[in-house]
This record gives structure tokens, C-alpha cells and sequence, in this order.
């Protein structure tokens, strides 16, 4: 306890019990642990736990957990329970854990997946700041690592801590994260620029005191109040500039810079009045490059970035950078939504962001760090792993069947299920941040309706859609080549107002589900011959009715079809007399029409297009009656299917209804399918109109919009 006591003294007895117990444990179970270079393992998990207290000032529990997280992530059957160790602690421990096991493959490609992986994993957000801390102190020993292993770590730390540091604002973990990549993985520019910094040291204190002296003296005359902070470039800051501007050490003008944090008052006016003030004193005692002046005081960043930056001369023609800001302006860039890294080129979303800032603001607040308060990480994504380590990222609620989706298209279609970490999962089974699932498939497996029920993702939905579609297809013209090759043999006629008429009493909606129902044996092609020969002999009942009709006819002397030109009233009237539209063609006011005498329904009007037409006056001429409409229409309407293909334009849809609303026409229904194959919308819809002129101004004005490739009735 002494020992503990003395290592980390600013915690309370509580506080100092816990570290001495975590310690203890860590210590007995690594004792036999060394390192690369043959040290006792347990120097690491002590070098971190320093780091934690007096670096970064995290609480007991942290630097605890620190110890814990070793033993337990090195002994994995190492039993904790009898230690009493606070839940919370043990919570850190296991997101310390979790992110032990990433190994990511290619850094450079997935970095910020793995970035958002590590911050998923900290469900108690302290853990990505001790991982930091953890990989703070491997880079600080980094020269015992194999060569292989050194590298893989330094690239790592590159594309994941670094940025992660940066934006959790621990600044001086990640400039010296910075500099040690620097050190191995350029050697030789490390030590160039590292020597030259050091050469000219004396000459940057000169120039401060220099340079500062009769700024002061102003300043301090007009009676301004303000506070210096002062800088010089860390070495890696200075390769990265001497790369992307591609110039020499001499070259980077603001190796040294200053800044001027003004107090005063948070008024806008009162702000920008004494910022250019200072930048006024400034220029006057010093030589200013005004190509290199950047105003945002007067036009902040979209950020919220507000600050004056000018780089000035000396009369030895020694160059700095000042930057002029007031301190409400400081505190926002440093705190607020300008913070230094929401402008630095790195890649964020607002969720990661807001979960960085408040684990970022009770850092710098440690008196009121309270996890249970924090807002947990994001949660819109998990990552996921395949068994060989690859990452993939997918959204949260996806299942196996996503995950199988998500690595290739036919292994979706092939899936039986998986196996997540290790154990056997149905397809339907839903997935968490870490795990590692292997896909099972079998060749003879086919998707099924409910598939789409089991996705979340929308390759997953519509690969299974377009599966099912390719099925049905294919059945499809399998059961159309068995009926229409036992039609041929039964010497029957099946036309197609007959199978609409056998598809509406066995509720099928398409033709094509119709003929796959044949194939599958869902209808017995036997059912399909029964109902021609009922149909048939109807007819022929019917056949006869009319002949009679006929014979009654011409011994009164008329002829058929011969008599009086039959009125069409209009729609409201039609049922009373008897008469009935065709749904087959849907005529409507102004159509050319003609009237058919049927069994049982009275009469028909039908469309002198209709498709079924021909046949109807070829097959029965004697019930064939002439029709016409009114001189003007009714108040009565007529409804009315179109057909129309688009391009997958969203905004053709609304359109498409813009223009039925601008004409005396109302919508009755409206269906979209999507033809992935001909990545068209087949669109059907049934509009109520009041004549064939109203139809054909919509039709016209639907034929003309952009996207929009054809237009029919139906």
C-alpha cells in the first residue's frame, strides 16, 4: 500500500484502496510476463497507469481498471470475483479487452471504421482515452518491438490514435505520438528537422524577446488587456507542412508563431473592433504578407472559427505567424463547435463528434465525469468481422442474412445461416459490434418471401426481391409451356379474357404468378380444362338463348343488330338500364364504343380497340348491338387505367400526380413496381375522368415529362 500510495498520491484512501488492489492482482498474475526485450511485462500496465493519473488526471477506477485490463486480457481464465471490483471498473475493462482483438488488415483503407469500432466498444467513454494512454506508452517503447510488428504498430497510431487524440483535445499525447512516428518511420527528415530546431533555438527566444518588447509597450499604452500564448511547431508539424507545400525547414514561415488572446467583453462589435486594433499595432511595428492575412472575424468559418492570422517580417527578415483572437473566441476554438479538429482536414460525423465533445468537455472538467451521464456512442452502425478478420461495417439490426449479402450477392442467395463466434445462427439472427460470423450456404438453398422480412440493409432486400422475381419468372414460362402444350393436345382454346377470369376466382394479381402456380402444381393443369369446358358449354347455352332470340326475331320480322342506335346516357345512369362498361377496356366518355349483349349482365360497352374486339364480332355478330353516346357528357365520370415506364427518377412520381391534379381528373389508385432489370418504375394507375378529351390532355401531358419513356391505356 505504502508503494501505491506514493505512485499515485492525489487520490483519496478509497481511491488508493482500489489502485492497491487492481495493482496487486496484476502484479502476481504478470509476473512471469516479460516483454520483447525480456522486461517484466508488468512495467507496461505501470507505465500506462502513470500516464492516466499524472498525464492525462483520470480517476481511480481508470488507472485500476489499467492493471485489470492487462491481467485479464493476458490470463483470460483469471477469476475476479472474490476482489469485489466496482462494476464500472470492470465495465472499462471489458471495452479495453474488445479492442485488444482488433487487428485491422489495411489501416489506410478502413481507418475510419476501425476508428468508429474502437469508440463503439467504449461504452463507457473513458476507455478510447485509456487506450490511448496505452498506445502513448508502446510508441514510447517502441524500439523493442520486432521490425514487423513496430511498423504494423506505427501505422496503426497513425490513421487511428493520432486522430482520435486529436479529436478527444489530449494535444500533447498526439504531438508526441506525432514525433515518434516521425522518428521511425523517417528517420532521416526527423533528424534533420529536429537538429535544425535545435540550432536555432537561441535565435527563436531572441526573436521573441525582440519582437515582443515593443508590442507590449503599445498594447499595454492603449490600455488593452490580453494574455500571449506561444508556440513553436512540433517536428512532425513541420514535416507535414514541408510535404504538402513542398518547401524547405527555412520555408515553413510559421514554425514559431504567437498568439494574442484578448479580454474583453462578449460584445460582436466591441470583439472585432479591438482584433483589428491589435492587428493595426502589429503591422505598424512589423512588415505584414498580406497574401497570407486570413479574415475570420469578419466571415467566421462555416464552423464558427473566428480569428485573424497574419504572418509579419522582422527587419532581419525573420518570419512568424501572430494570430489575434479575444478570449470568448479562444475558448470556443479550443472548447466549442471551432475546436481545432472540426477543421483540420479530418473525417467526422456530427453523432462521433458530439459523443468526442462531451467525453472531451468532462476531460477537461473531471469534477463532474459521470459516465451514467454521457451520452452513449453511436449506435447507428455495428462493425462486424469475417473470419478472417475483415472488417465490415453494416447498419444496426442487420442480420446474418445482411452480413452474407454484404460479402457477395449469391452467397445471400445460397445462405442457410452462420455460425457467430462459433456457435450456429439462423439467417434471421441479428448481430452486435464484435462479432465474427461465418456464413453457411448450400447450392440447392432458395430465397423465400419472408427473406425480406429478415434484412435491414437495401442490397440484401432488393438482391432477394430480383431472386424471387428471377424465380417466379422462370416458373413462369415453365408453366406456360406446360399449359399451352396440353392445350395443344386437349384441342382447346384458352383466350385470354378467360384466364383473367379463372386468375380473379383463384385470386391470383398476375399472369405471371398464375403460370408459376402451374408449374408448381399450386393449380392442377387439370382444374385449367374443366373450367374451358364449363366456360364453353355456357357459351354454347348462351349460343342458343341467342338463336332462339333470333328465330323469335326474324318471325316478327326484325333483323339483328338492326334496331334503334342505343343511348349511353351516362355513367350515373348505366346501371339502371342495364348497361355496364367493360373492365377489360374501360371506355370512357367520346370513346368509339360498341355494345355486346352478354348472358347475364345486360349489355357491355366496350371500346372499338379493345383487344378483345375482333374476336368478340368474329365469334358472335348476332349479339353485337350499335351505341352511342350523348351530345354532351353528364356530370358523371369514367374511370380509367394507364400504364407508364419511367426512368427511377423519384421526383417523376410526383410529377406524374401534379399533372392528374392540374386537369379535371382525380386519382383512384396508384401501384409502382421497380423493374430492377430494365432500371425502370412500372408505374399502373386508374383515374377518374369526365370524357376522353380530359383523358387525353393528362395522357399528352404525362408523355411529355422528362423521364417519362411510354404511356399507354389498359
Amino acid at each position: 500500500m505504502e508503494e501505491t500510495s506514493r505512485l499515485f498520491p492525489f487520490y483519496d484512501d478509497p481511491g488508493k484502496d482500489l489502485i492497491f488492489r487492481a495493482r496487486t492482482l496484476s502484479r502476481d498474475v504478470l509476473k512471469d510476463d516479460v516483454r520483447y526485450d525480456g522486461s517484466p511485462f508488468f512495467a507496461h500496465p505501470e507505465n500506462v497507469a502513470r500516464i492516466v493519473s499524472d498525464e492525462i488526471g483520470l480517476p481511480a477506477d481508470c488507472v485500476a481498471a489499467v492493471y485489470l485490463h492487462e491481467a485479464v486480457n493476458r490470463h483470460p481464465d483469471l477469476d475476479t470475483g472474490g476482489w469485489n471490483f466496482p462494476e464500472t471498473v470492470m465495465k472499462i475493462v471489458d471495452g479495453l479487452n474488445k479492442i485488444s482483438t482488433i487487428k485491422p488488415k489495411d489501416t489506410r483503407l478502413e481507418a475510419e471504421n476501425y476508428k468508429k469500432l474502437i469508440v463503439q466498444y467504449s461504452t463507457d467513454p473513458r476507455v478510447t482515452v485509456l487506450k490511448i494512454a496505452d498506445r502513448l506508452e508502446v510508441m514510447r517503447n517502441l524500439a523493442i518491438f520486432p521490425a514487423l510488428s513496430r511498423e504494423r504498430k506505427i501505422l496503426e497510431t497513425l490513421m487511428l490514435y493520432i486522430p482520435l487524440a486529436h479529436q478527444l483535445g489530449l494535444y500533447n499525447i498526439k504531438a508526441e505520438m506525432e514525433d515518434i512516428w516521425l522518428r521511425f518511420a523517417e528517420p532521416v527528415q526527423y533528424r534533420t528537422i529536429t537538429n535544425k530546431l535545435k540550432a536555432t533555438e537561441k535565435d527563436r527566444e531572441k526573436l521573441m524577446e525582440e519582437f515582443i518588447k515593443p508590442l507590449e509597450k503599445t498594447l499595454d499604452g492603449a490600455g488593452i488587456r490580453y494574455k500571449l500564448k506561444m508556440r513553436t511547431k512540433s517536428a512532425y508539424s513541420i514535416y507535414k507542412k514541408m510535404k504538402v507545400q513542398k518547401v524547405p525547414f527555412e520555408g515553413v514561415y510559421d514554425v514559431f508563431a504567437i498568439r494574442f488572446i484578448i479580454d474583453c467583453e462578449a460584445d460582436s462589435k466591441v470583439e472585432k473592433d479591438l482584433c483589428w486594433k491589435v492587428y493595426s499595432y502589429v503591422t505598424q511595428e512589423y512588415e505584414a504578407d498580406t497574401n497570407r492575412l486570413r479574415d475570420w472575424i469578419t466571415n467566421p468559418k462555416p464552423n464558427g472559427y473566428e480569428s485573424l492570422h497574419i504572418t509579419v517580417k522582422n527587419r532581419d527578415n525573420s518570419y512568424l505567424e501572430v494570430q489575434i483572437r479575444t478570449r470568448r473566441m479562444d475558448d470556443e476554438a479550443e472548447n466549442g463547435s471551432a475546436a481545432h479538429w472540426s477543421y483540420k482536414g479530418i473525417q467526422h460525423e456530427q453523432s462521433l463528434d458530439r459523443w468526442l465533445s462531451s467525453v472531451r468537455y468532462n476531460l477537461e472538467h473531471p469534477m463532474s465525469l459521470n459516465p451514467e451521464d454521457l451520452p452513449q456512442p453511436p449506435d447507428k452502425e455495428i462493425f462486424v468481422f469475417t473470419p478472417s478478420s475483415e472488417l465490415r461495417t453494416l447498419p444496426s439490426g442487420s442480420s446474418v442474412l445482411d452480413f452474407a449479402f454484404s460479402i457477395h450477392s449469391n452467397l445471400g442467395i445460397r445462405c442457410t445461416g452462420g455460425r457467430i463466434n462459433g456457435k450456429v445462427a439462423s439467417i434471421k439472427e441479428k448481430l452486435k459490434t464484435g462479432d465474427v460470423v461465418e456464413i453457411l450456404s448450400s447450392k440447392n438453398q432458395k430465397p423465400s418471401p419472408d427473406w425480406v422480412n429478415y434484412v435491414v440493409t437495401s442490397k440484401a432486400r432488393n438482391k432477394i426481391r430480383q431472386a424471387l422475381h428471377d424465380a417466379e419468372y422462370k416458373k413462369a414460362a415453365q408453366g406456360k409451356e406446360l399449359l399451352e402444350r396440353r392445350l395443344k393436345n386437349w384441342k382447346l382454346d384458352f383466350p385470354d379474357e378467360m384466364m383473367v377470369e379463372m386468375m380473379k376466382k383463384l385470386h391470383y394479381p398476375t399472369i405471371y404468378a398464375f403460370y408459376a402456380a402451374i408449374d408448381e402444381g399450386t393449380v392442377d393443369i387439370n382444374s385449367v380444362k374443366t373450367f374451358i369446358q364449363e366456360h364453353d358449354a355456357m357459351v354454347a347455352e348462351s349460343v342458343a338463348r341467342a338463336a332462339e332470340l333470333d328465330a323469335a326475331n326474324v318471325r316478327t320480322g326484325l333483323k339483328p343488330g338492326s334496331g334503334d342506335d342505343i343511348l349511353v346516357i351516362n355513367a350515373k345512369n348505366l346501371k339502371g338500364l342495364d348497361y355496364k362498361m367493360a373492365k377489360c377496356c374501360n371506355p370512357v366518355f367520346g370513346d368509339d364504343v360498341f355494345g355486346f349483349v352478354t348472358r347475364d349482365e345486360g349489355i357491355k360497352i366496350h371500346r372499338m380497340s379493345c383487344p378483345n374486339a375482333a374476336r368478340l364480332m368474329e365469334m358472335y355478330p348476332y349479339r353485337i348491338q350499335k351505341v352511342k353516346w350523348t351530345e354532351t357528357p353528364s356530370s358523371g365520370t369514367f374511370q380509367v387505367g394507364l400504364k407508364i415506364s419511367a426512368e427511377m427518377e423519384a421526383y417523376v412520381i410526383n410529377q406524374i400526380m401534379e399533372v392528374v391534379n392540374n386537369f379535371k381528373a382525380s386519382l383512384r389508385a396508384f401501384n409502382v413496381n421497380e423493374n430492377q432489370r430494365n432500371g425502370t418504375y412500372d408505374i399502373t394507375m386508374k383515374v377518374s375522368v369526365a370524357s376522353n378529351m380530359e383523358l387525353d390532355k393528362v395522357v399528352s401531358q404525362i408523355k411529355v415529362l422528362k423521364h417519362v419513356l411510354k404511356v399507354s391505356r389498359i
